[in-house]
């Protein structure tokens, strides 16, 4: 797959706004508005709003027109809730210019899966509005090793009924989509999930774009964006504070397409971690471009459990990337093992080809700017770098290859290794 391919955004992206734009031409049909204050909810952030959630949104769901589901401003107390699709309405804007609060007992989300889950929907919309998800008391517990729940996600997760993979991972969220199509997510902002944001799992033509994320540095398994077994997803001009990944990209993911997204604290943008299953789809298609990481963990990352796997990773895009004081701007990781607890110690089956590195400067934390611990048994191969200029204190950085085929243009520091 060739630079030039991938220099324009993935098709997915026009899918979505195609879509939107035909609907907006060929529908003829009024708009219905649905205001949950109508349903009983009361926005003083102590009243119970579930059921008159959910019941805006039978109504809407009810309807053969296209509708809104409106929030307005004050903080509306809910718990978990589904919200099931096959709806007659062609589209479901919710227009959020409140926040969505969780009880303040973490245990009431803790033992729940997500705490707003979008199942089966097509033509959803989510434009503004807060999640507070109340996190900081469960992450708490957590650091005091004492018998804790898992915690829900604040997350989007979409599974589309097309994939016939089953992955034994799962993630609890804050907001979820499932087996779902077409959504947008737009300017919403999402504080202190218990653990993932927003996952997108399975699914297909989705634009996110504006989301600001935001959980303290120290915060466990709070990923910002999560995506798997996706195809033609887009995360644009996004601000993500997390204490893990900003944007983890899980197996089954095509056609990703990342542009303009800050990240920090957190754990950069990681590939990974794959291998987790011995069956695995492949990440393929995948641009990142003009991001910036501040202070974080890592940049650019691929990584991967050091055990058998019909996984691979090919057809990915760093550009334009800025790092200030990141401890490993660019990584693959194929002995991948957090707090080296319980490591599989065996070789990663994870095929790792077609990775471009192009435009990506700043500062390292630390003395090893580019790492590449590749398999023993399958070698990375096909790496490009191109305009890479990572420091560290202002002296010469230093590269490590291990297992690794590629080639150097134009400028590289540090020295390169392949």
């Amino acid at each position: 797959m060739s630079l030039t391919m991938n220099l324009t955004r993935p098709f997915g992206g026009l899918i979505v706004i195609l879509f939107v734009m035909l609907g907006m031409i060929n529908s003829t049909s009024a708009i219905k508005k649905y205001n949950v204050l109508s349903f009983g909810a009361k926005p003083n952030g102590k009243t119970d709003c579930t059921k008159a959630f959910l019941m805006a949104w039978g109504a809407a769901c009810g309807s053969a027109d296209s509708t809104i589901i409106y929030v307005p401003k004050g903080r509306y107390l809910v718990g978990s809730m589904v919200f099931r699709g096959m709806c007659k309405s062609p589209r479901i804007t919710i227009s959020i210019d409140g926040t969505l609060v969780a009880p303040l007992d973490y245990r009431v989300l803790g033992k729940s899966s997500n705490w707003l889950s979008f199942e089966g929907v097509n033509g959803v919309s989510i434009s503004g509005g807060a999640l507070d998800a109340k996190g900081p008391s469960l992450w708490a517990c957590k650091a005091s090793h004492t018998n804790c729940p898992a915690g829900a996600t604040v997350l989007f997760s979409i599974f589309f009924f097309e994939f016939v993979y089953h992955s034994e991972q799962t993630f609890s969220s804050t907001l979820s989509f499932t087996n779902s199509k077409n959504i947008r997510i737009h300017r919403l902002v999402s504080v202190n999930s218990q653990m993932f944001h927003i996952v997108i799992n399975g699914c297909e033509n989705v634009h996110i774009q504006g989301v600001k994320i935001m959980a303290a540095g120290n915060s466990p398994n709070t990923d910002g964006i999560h995506v798997q077994l996706s195809k033609n997803v887009d995360i644009i001009k996004c601000s993500i504070k997390t204490g893990d990944d900003c944007i983890s990209i899980g197996p089954g993911t095509k056609n990703l397409w990342i542009e303009q997204v800050t990240c920090g604290p957190g754990h950069g943008i990681s590939i990974g971690s794959l291998a987790k299953d011995l069956k695995e789809e492949g990440v393929q298609n995948v641009t990142v471009k003009k991001t910036i990481f501040l202070g974080t963990q890592n940049g650019l990352r691929i990584k991967s459990w050091a055990r058998p796997s019909t996984g691979f990773v090919q057809g990915v895009r760093f550009m334009d990337s800025l790092m200030v004081n990141v401890q490993n701007p660019i990584v693959i990781d194929q002995n991948y093992c957090p707090h080296n607890l319980n490591c599989p110690n065996q070789v990663s089956g994870v095929k790792v080809k077609d990775i471009v590195y192009e435009g990506i400067r700043g500062t390292s934390s630390t003395p090893v700017a580019i790492k590449f611990d590749c398999s023993a048994k399958n070698p990375c191969t096909g790496i490009r770098l191109q305009n890479v200029n990572l420091t560290y204190l202002k002296k010469e950085a230093e590269s490590s290859c291990t297992n690794v085929q590629g080639k150097a243009f134009d400028i590289v520091r540090p020295e390169n290794c392949l």
